[in-house]
């Protein structure tokens, strides 16, 4: 009997296994497919991703351009840019596929727990790439026009040719570096839920919290005041928000 009741153990650890790597390579496979479609649309994504760039260039009435210095440079790029778009379409594609492995071994009481992560992953990851997009990027290229120098007798001017390849791995790595910083209050509402932490440890370690945020925020973005202080903020307001989810956890527990 216990022979067996092993052997039933092991054929469905098998089993999970075997499902697993089934949504694995279905994953996977989407992400390639929609690499190969991304790629046909590149120039187009490659325009969205300048965007920011040219508004700024074309407010202030400035003459400039992007250049690539390598001849495989711009060929990269473009699969860059194909790839970025490909991984951000198929990440809700992933979570799917992820639930689907999670759900039958969960009860009905916390599939419902679960699923608001499920939205919430996605909805803050787009947010913190639509703020790199529309806020933090118009104003970090202005900041960095400004040490623009014009030509004068005896002065040589000093004018930015940003490489292309360079301007759109900046704006990709910060999209990335805001979209998964911006899941604060998921991963905090998670271990409350299992019980590391609760709203009094957040409140009382709130300091050293600020701390840890702007020194992730001096890693995770370029050496300047504009992308720090425009990361540190809105995880400062995630970190509050937290406080009040897991108060919200708790008496929805305690009722």
């Amino acid at each position: 009997m216990k022979k067996n009741n092993q052997k039933d153990k092991s054929t469905s650890f098998v089993g999970h296994l075997t499902e697993l790597r089934s949504r694995l390579v279905k994953s996977f496979i989407f992400l390639i497919l929609l690499f190969i479609g991304c790629y046909f649309f590149s120039t187009e994504i490659y325009r969205f991703l300048v965007q920011p760039y040219a508004n700024a260039v074309l407010t202030e009435n400035l003459d400039r351009r992007l250049i690539f210095t390598a001849l495989h440079e711009a060929f990269l790029t473009y699969l860059k840019v194909a790839f970025f778009a490909a991984f951000f379409i198929s990440s809700p594609f992933f979570l799917t596929q992820l639930w689907k492995f999670i759900a039958p071994g969960l009860y009905k009481d916390e599939k419902k727990a679960l699923l608001p992560y499920l939205v919430a992953t996605p909805t803050l990851f787009i947010m913190g790439g639509c703020i790199v997009y529309y806020l933090i990027m118009p104003l970090a290229i202005k900041f960095f026009l400004g040490f623009e120098t014009v030509a004068e007798p005896g002065v040589i001017a000093i004018q930015l040719e940003a490489k292309v390849n360079e301007y759109l791995s900046l704006i990709m790595r910060l999209i990335f570096a805001f979209g998964i910083s911006f899941q604060l209050p998921v991963i905090l509402s998670l271990l409350a839920r299992i019980g590391i932490i609760n709203s009094e440890y957040l409140r009382s370690r709130r300091k050293y919290f600020v701390v840890i945020i702007f020194a992730m925020a001096a890693i995770l973005t370029p050496p300047d005041p504009i992308t720090q202080i425009g990361l540190a903020l809105p995880l400062l307001l995630l970190y509050e928000l937290s406080i009040l989810t897991v108060k919200f956890i708790e008496k929805k527990e305690n009722a």
